[in-house]
């Protein structure tokens, strides 16, 4: 099982750098640029993450991390290469892959950790949405985390399925857990779902 979680956690890290990379891409970025945005959107949440649960920095004691940011984001540049344009739908795509590996990485190392489950649901939360959130910003986008269509809350429900079936059948809490969190972006994406507080009220106050 330690094994799986491990290739997940590069599968998600690759992802994310995908992600990061499409990101400069559109904002017509250098080589150094793309890079960092890569590198940050990858390893971002992880990194916040094993700082607040005071836990050696994962990508700081196995640098194979960053070997998969550079072979992620290489492999990225090239295929663009062949592209003159990239639609926001990819992008979006590619962020709510690395939404889906996160949420179930951050919330199995709190885990293994031994915090309780309502930690372990926050951990995979700010794993999955802090890196991207960092991209964002540098990127000088509005955060996808702050935009009205369910991102934060698909990451809460995926983590909170796999760290209640996690326990009891670890491999099934995997596959639900990530797939819950997975279709719900995608759904929140294709139809824009949202969780709306707070109403426009027009000119009834004036």
């Amino acid at each position: 099982m330690d094994t799986l979680f491990y290739w997940i956690d590069h599968l998600g890290v690759a992802v994310f750098a995908i992600s990061g990379t499409l990101l400069a891409f559109r904002k017509n970025m250098d080589g150094f640029g793309v890079i960092v945005l890569a590198s940050v959107t990858a390893i971002g949440g992880g990194t916040v993450r094993d700082l607040i649960l005071d836990l050696p920095v994962f990508w700081a004691h196995d640098p194979s991390y960053l070997y998969s940011i550079l072979v992620a984001a290489f492999a990225t540049i090239i295929w663009l290469r062949f592209r003159e344009y990239i639609h926001q739908r990819l992008l979006q795509s590619a962020d709510a892959l690395g939404v889906a590996f996160f949420t179930l990485m951050g919330a199995n190392k709190a885990m293994e950790a031994g915090f309780s489950p309502i930690i372990c649901v926050v951990m995979g939360t700010i794993t999955a949405c802090f890196g991207g959130m960092l991209r964002d910003v540098l990127a000088r986008d509005i955060p996808m985390v702050l935009k009205s269509e369910l991102y934060a809350t698909t990451c809460i429900i995926g983590a909170s399925i796999f760290v209640i079936l996690q326990p009891y059948a670890p491999v099934v809490a995997v596959l639900a857990g990530g797939f819950s969190t997975l279709l719900l972006r995608f759904g929140a994406i294709r139809w824009q779902w949202s969780l709306t507080v707070f109403q426009p009220h027009g000119d009834q106050h004036r």
